[in-house]
């Protein structure tokens, strides 16, 4: 007996149904089947949905492009992600530039910044709709380094050039360990406790790692710059913008050893801002090109991709940290015309959805 072919559908229209007419080739070869019956076939290869997860229910917390195969209802579904969208939210109470941020779009922290000319300390928290002052920074600064969650962020570096670093529980900041490099900085990390600060002014490559107690320098970024932006954990971080002199789209993935170049962003810019998860899931907002911009643009792992923009373009935001691509938050900044300093905060959406894919 000869290969016996089996023809599976593969091409899933836009609409989530299956397009019958086009298919998928399973062979079977001749040497695993016994008789022409198929009642003592010895072998067979990988099915087509064999990477195709069954559950019970569906996933709680799918990622783009995952695909499942409910076993209660019988579907098959994928997880669809759709355009990217800004709305404005509640405006900060001191207008400012320059300014960190930490948390999410609907528990977040803004501290630090400038405005002209005064350098603040002043910390404000968000919940979604309004901002509130708590207590400020021990020291006033701008243009710091900034991380964490509501409950639990660091706050490092800044102008005037320093190294200082500040823990907050929540309630209040304390100083603890300085940087090894006293700088300008950004970063990223799940709280006050694990913490990665990457690049700076003056103009430097160092990266140094957080441990809850003091900081290790590690490997440096390939490209030394300033003004750039960031995400991610000690382990999985992503690098991106900056100014070399001049506005640069460098992007760099951090593995928790090196850094390695990779996919620039579609525009270069400084002064820009970023929040993100890892070195998979990163958003860029913002910054200088050097005109202001209002540019949003997504990290998938490998390459960049535009989606909808700022309302207001500006730069030097303070922005949430440690979310994914659907989540994220703007405040502050640089704004063109008088008087040039926004207390404007916009919240990113972007589209999610569960599909069920039926045959069409």
């Amino acid at each position: 007996m000869g290969t016996i072919k089996q023809n599976r559908a593969n091409n899933i229209l836009t609409s989530g149904k299956i397009d019958a007419t086009d298919g998928l080739n399973n062979n079977i070869p001749a040497a695993n089947i016994a008789n022409s019956s198929l009642s003592n076939v010895t072998a067979y290869p990988p099915s087509a949905g064999a990477s195709v997860s069954q559950l019970a229910s569906d996933p709680p917390s799918p990622t783009e492009g995952q695909m499942w195969y409910n076993t209660t209802t019988n579907t098959l579904k994928q997880y669809v992600v759709g355009a990217g969208a800004w709305a404005t939210g509640g405006t900060l109470n001191q207008v400012r530039r320059g300014a960190a941020g930490a948390g999410t779009k609907t528990a977040g922290l803004a501290f630090g910044g400038e405005g002209d000319p005064p350098v603040y300390a002043q910390t404000e928290s968000y919940n979604g709709s309004t901002w509130t002052e708590v207590n400020d920074l021990n020291t006033a600064r701008t243009l710091l380094g900034g991380t964490g969650v509501q409950t639990s962020a660091l706050a490092f570096g800044g102008q005037p050039y320093t190294a200082i670093t500040e823990s907050w529980n929540g309630t209040s900041w304390t100083e603890v360990a300085d940087l090894n490099t006293a700088r300008e900085t950004a970063g990223g990390g799940v709280n006050n406790t694990s913490v990665i600060a990457f690049g700076g002014n003056p103009t430097t490559a160092v990266t140094e790692i957080w441990n809850g107690t003091s900081w290790t320098e590690v490997a440096d970024l390939n490209t030394a710059r300033n003004e750039l932006a960031g995400n991610g954990l000690t382990t999985s971080a992503l690098a991106y913008g900056g100014n070399l002199p001049g506005a640069t789209a460098v992007t760099e993935s951090w593995n928790g050893s090196a850094w390695t170049e990779t996919t620039d962003l579609n525009t270069a810019r400084r002064t820009l801002a970023g929040s993100g998860t890892d070195n998979t899931i990163g958003l860029a907002f913002g910054g200088g090109t050097p005109t202001n911009t209002g540019a949003t643009e997504l990290w998938n792992g490998s390459s960049w991709t535009e989606d909808g923009d700022l309302s207001t373009a500006r730069n030097a935001m303070a922005s949430s940290s440690g979310v994914g691509s659907t989540s994220a938050l703007a405040a502050g900044g640089n704004t063109p015309g008088s008087p040039g300093i926004s207390g404007t905060t916009e919240e990113w959406t972007k589209a999610v959805s569960v599909q069920t894919i039926t045959a069409s």
